[in-house]
């Protein structure tokens, strides 16, 4: 397929009128709306800032490349738009954007849509083909410039179809590198930073082939024989990469965006000797990148790690136990109760299922993000033994609290016998064998033996804490939860609130996460309502951000409250605060329950929340107070 398939006259915009990121991204949106790509206009937009709020897409030199692939597409297609003043794009080089290519992929594309709209992102990588671009007076020069250059691409693609393989064995290079490109989404960044790697290696007389992870799937994939004769590799991705197969070489990790940007500054430091050679076991790419660019605390990062892969379980589990008892419950005295014989209590069995997996893959991806590898096994086999008190003749488990302890304790049980030096001829054989094995052993005893029964007491009388909980003290609690969950938005301190109310659906304490359900969506929502109630004090960029953290808001994402908050923080970030703590409050006092670990009125539409009623006053409340609070500190503009 040809790129100009997918971009027609319709989607062409020669002068844009936007002038902020925004608003080009809507006015590119509502162009492939208009021609019939995109179905649900609203959900391709939040799709494209979702990536952007990855990363940006303007990557300097004046271009920017939003994309998404999303079930919002409904038949691939592109959008251009040039701008004659330039755009205030959050570029990589901070410069203004004149050329703007949107790429609209679904879900469910082919093989020459991908391949057509990667072939775009590389061809933007040439300055002529820039230059044709601005120099274009109508929309025909566009579609022209775009065929011809995509047809000398093709091309030259074609007389150099093995050229990765002959430019490594090539006589005369002074190295021979192997790299790696991957992005989240797969269609853009993965293909422009190979072929910035490429164009680097050839101009600095280095071999160098590239293999791409991208929406296509993997392609040019590096042998077993290049890995071995190849100086080093380059991984240049923002996803997770497998690096095992590189262990014993040298190797860089960095992000998909040095490959497109700094190409030539990634393998000037191989020349100069400053590469490591990789040891299995080093972290993955995603942490890596996480971690440069947060400078997290490595425990809280491994607790992050096992905390996000757990989510699922209980989300499937809370969703299915509620539905069960939502539609097949009988009303009895004790509760609901699903009558014997019933197809729902099957259903009711899968997600008391799915929340017995809970515990086990906390511990084990807790212990693999500080092991690797070696430390699944031993970290789920941890998880399980806490999470079942018959191995240490306790009544109760020492449930999420033992798992988070049996997963460290696994990680770094896993990660010390890994450095146990071992004749050569065991050495294959300790990540697979060796080190799960004797790690599971010391896991399980000292679980057995030693921790598994007084963890098991103290969570024990937490839960029954908890349950127990009336007037004052779950006030205090609604207010101390609905504070963390508003104080950073989705940031170390409001995941910490959010496990704490995870962990008590799975021991049945539901009206723990009611309260947290209610604090999660007050602060986008509140401050959506905010930026409607009064403009004058928002900015015309504030009030579209309004609009998407209202929407946010539903869906439960608190995050939608941070562009407000990292703006002006000491007005904001008290009002969301506030907001939250009071509906926290009314929710917990009103027996609010929430059987899923999720915020937001997207809950209630789940089925998932009991007393539907008051959950919406709590929210409602809590929303009024914010935007009100926010208004009242906050000042007009031209103040």
């Amino acid at each position: 397929m040809r790129i100009s398939e997918l971009l027609s006259k319709d989607t062409i915009i020669l002068d844009l009128k936007s002038t902020s990121k925004n608003d080009v991204i809507n006015e590119l949106a509502e162009k492939l709306f208009k021609s019939g790509n995109v179905s649900n206009l609203d959900k391709f937009k939040n799709a494209i800032l979702e990536r952007e709020s990855e990363s940006t897409t303007g990557i300097g030199d004046g271009i920017a490349i939003p994309h998404a692939k999303t079930s919002a597409v409904k038949r691939p297609g592109i959008a251009f738009g040039r701008s004659n003043k330039g755009v205030d794009y959050d570029s990589l080089d901070k410069k203004p954007v004149s050329l703007v290519f949107m790429i609209a992929a679904s879900e469910g594309a082919n093989r020459d849509h991908l391949e057509a709209l990667s072939r775009l992102s590389v061809m933007l990588m040439d300055d002529t083909f820039q230059s044709a671009l601005r120099k274009a007076v109508t929309i025909e020069e566009i579609v022209k410039a775009v065929d011809l250059w995509e047809k000398a691409r093709l091309e030259e693609n074609d007389a150099k179809e093995n050229m990765n393989q002959t430019q490594l064995t090539a006589t005369g290079k002074s190295l021979k590198l192997l790299a790696i490109t991957s992005c989240p989404n797969g269609i853009a960044h993965t293909y422009m930073a190979a072929e910035n790697l490429q164009k680097a290696a050839k101009k600095m007389n280095i071999g160098m082939k590239v293999e791409t992870q991208g929406s296509i799937g993997v392609e040019n994939e590096l042998t077993a024989a290049e890995i071995r004769e190849a100086d080093g590799i380059i991984i240049s991705a923002d996803k997770a990469v497998d690096k095992s197969r590189f262990a014993g070489k040298k190797l860089l990790v960095t992000g998909v965006q040095d490959g497109i940007r700094k190409p030539e500054d990634l393998i000037e430091q191989f020349i100069d000797g400053k590469v490591n050679v990789y040891q299995a076991g080093m972290k993955s790419v995603g942490q890596h990148k996480q971690e440069m660019k947060s400078k997290q605390n490595p425990v809280y990062r491994h607790l992050m790690n096992g905390v996000s892969y757990m989510i699922p379980f209980v989300v499937v589990g809370g969703l299915l136990i509620a539905l069960a008892l939502a539609i097949g419950g009988k009303p009895t005295p004790t509760g609901l109760q699903i009558p014997k014989g019933s197809t729902w209590n099957q259903v009711l069995s899968v997600g008391a299922a799915s929340f017995s997996f809970m515990v086990p893959i906390l511990a084990g991806f807790i212990s693999i993000s500080i092991a690797d590898r070696p430390g699944l096994a031993p970290g789920m086999i941890g998880g399980y033994i806490a999470a079942n008190g018959s191995f240490y003749n306790s009544e109760a488990g020492a449930g999420f609290l033992g798992g988070i302890v049996a997963g460290f304790l696994a990680g770094y049980v896993a990660k010390w016998i890994r450095t146990w030096k071992v004749p050569k001829l065991l050495a294959p054989i300790m990540p697979i064998l060796i080190i799960p094995l004797l790690a599971s052993l010391i896991v399980a005893s000292v679980f057995i033996f030693i921790l598994g029964a007084p963890i098991a007491a103290v969570f024990s009388d937490l839960t029954t804490w908890l349950a127990g909980m009336q007037g004052t003290s779950s006030v205090v609690l609604a207010l101390i939860l609905g504070a963390m969950i508003a104080f950073d938005m989705g940031g170390p301190v409001n995941k910490v609130a959010f496990l704490f109310g995870a962990a008590m659906i799975a021991e049945g304490n539901t009206n723990i996460m009611g309260p947290i359900a209610v604090a999660i969506c007050v602060p986008p929502i509140g401050m959506g309502l905010a930026t409607i109630l009064n403009k004058k004090k928002y900015e015309e960029e504030e009030q579209d951000a309004g609009k998407a953290a209202l929407a946010m808001g539903l869906v439960g994402i608190t995050e939608g409250a941070i562009p407000f908050a990292a703006k002006d923080p000491l007005r904001v970030i008290p009002s969301i605060m506030v907001g939250s703590m009071v509906g926290a409050v009314i929710a917990m006092v009103s027996g609010v329950t929430d059987n899923v670990p999720h915020g937001g009125p997207v809950v209630a539409v789940f089925r998932a929340v009991g007393n539907v009623p008051m959950f919406f006053i709590a929210i409602i409340i809590g929303v009024i107070v914010t935007a009100l609070l926010v208004n009242m500190l906050k000042k007009p503009i031209n103040d």
